[in-house]
C-alpha cells in the first residue's frame, strides 16, 4: 500500500528537492555499500555531460522523500519531475566542484565521516550476510515455539450505527423475524440505507478482527454472539449505538511453517549477527587503548 498520494510525493519533492540534495548524497554513497549495480542502457534515463542519470538514482531520491513509494509507480509528469530534480543535482555538484567546494575543510571533515560510516555499513552488511541458518535449525525454532506461530481467532462481522438507541432498538425489532441468508441479506440493505458509519456503503462489512482491535463494549457483544445472529439490543459506544451481525468465526489455528519459514530464518539470521557483532565489540574493547576523559572531567568537578 502505498502511504502518499501521487499530489503529495510531488509536492514533498516540490518543496524538499534542494533541501534533501544533501540527505541524497549521503544516501547515494551509502547505499554503494549495501548494493552492487552494473548499469545496462535500459537503466539509463538521462546523461548529463556524459554522466549517467539511471533508475536506481531515481528510485533513491524518492525514497528519501517517501520509504514506501517506487519510482516505477509515478505517472509520467511525477516522472519527469524526479529526472528534472536529479538532473538539477548533477549540474550542482559539478558547479560545487568548479567554485572548490570539495577543497574546504567543512567539505573533507563530512566527506571523512561519510567515508567512516561507509566503511563500518560494508563491515556490518559483509557479517550479517555471513550468517547461515539451516533448514533443520528454522525448523527446530518453529516446533520449539509453535505458541508463537498461532493465527488467533478472528470473527467477520457487520454492524448498523446509528445516533438513537431507539433507531437501533427498531432495526433490531425489525429484524427479529428473520433468519438465515434472509436475515443476512435484510442486515445488509437496511446498513446501506439506515447506518452512519463508513461502512454503510459496504453493508456495514466490517472484514475480520480479533479480540481487543474494537473498543471493549463492541468487542465484548461480538464475541458473545452466535454465527448468523444478529445483537438482542443496541451497543452502546463512544460512537453511537450498534446492531451487531456476526457473519463468521475462525478458531485459533497454528501458522504453517512454510508461511514464516523466511521470517524465522531471518530472525536467527540477526540473532547471529547480533551475537557476532557483540563478541566481536568486547574482544575489540579488551584489546584497545580506551581513555574516557568525561570521567577524569566527572571526577575534577566533584
Amino acid at each position: 500500500m502505498i502511504c502518499l498520494t501521487c499530489e503529495d510525493i510531488l509536492t514533498k519533492i516540490t518543496l524538499k528537492g534542494y533541501k534533501n540534495m544533501l540527505k541524497l548524497a549521503k544516501t547515494s554513497l551509502l547505499a554503494v555499500a549495501v548494493m552492487a549495480t552494473s548499469v545496462v542502457a535500459s537503466d539509463i534515463l538521462v546523461t548529463v555531460n556524459g554522466k549517467n542519470i539511471t533508475k536506481q538514482d531515481a528510485e533513491t531520491f524518492v525514497n528519501a522523500s517517501s520509504p514506501k513509494t517506487h519510482f516505477s509507480q509515478l505517472d509520467a509528469a511525477q516522472q519527469n519531475m524526479i529526472k528534472e530534480r536529479l538532473v538539477e543535482k548533477v549540474l550542482f555538484t559539478e558547479l560545487a566542484k568548479q567554485e572548490g567546494i570539495d577543497k574546504k575543510p567543512e567539505f573533507i571533515r563530512n566527506m571523512a565521516k561519510i567515508k567512516e560510516e561507509l566503511l563500518v555499513n560494508m563491515w556490518m552488511k559483509i557479517q550479517m550476510d555471513n550468517a547461515v541458518v539451516s533448514e533443520s535449525e528454522a525448523k527446530e525454532f518453529y516446533n520449539k515455539n509453535a505458541k508463537k506461530f498461532m493465527q488467533k481467532e478472528s470473527v467477520h462481522a457487520r454492524h448498523i450505527l446509528l445516533k438513537e438507541e431507539k433507531d437501533a432498538q427498531a432495526i433490531i425489532d425489525e429484524l427479529k423475524s428473520l433468519k438465515d441468508e434472509a436475515l443476512k441479506a435484510k442486515f445488509i440493505e437496511l446498513a446501506k440505507t439506515k447506518s452512519t458509519g463508513p461502512s454503510a456503503p459496504k453493508g456495514g462489512d466490517l472484514g475480520n478482527f480479533t479480540k481487543g482491535q474494537m473498543v471493549p463494549s463492541f468487542s465484548k457483544a461480538v464475541w458473545a454472539l452466535k454465527v448468523g445472529a444478529v445483537s438482542t439490543k443496541p451497543v452502546k459506544t463512544q460512537f453511537g449505538y450498534h446492531v451487531i451481525y456476526l457473519e463468521g468465526k475462525t478458531d485459533a489455528k497454528p501458522i504453517a511453517y512454510e508461511e514464516v519459514k523466511d521470517k524465522i530464518i531471518m530472525s536467527l539470521k540477526q540473532k547471529q549477527f547480533s551475537t557476532k557483532i557483540t563478541e566481536v565489540a568486547k574482544e575489540l574493547k579488551s584489546k584497545a587503548k580506551i581513555v574516557d576523559t568525561s570521567k577524569e572531567v566527572n571526577i575534577i568537578k566533584k
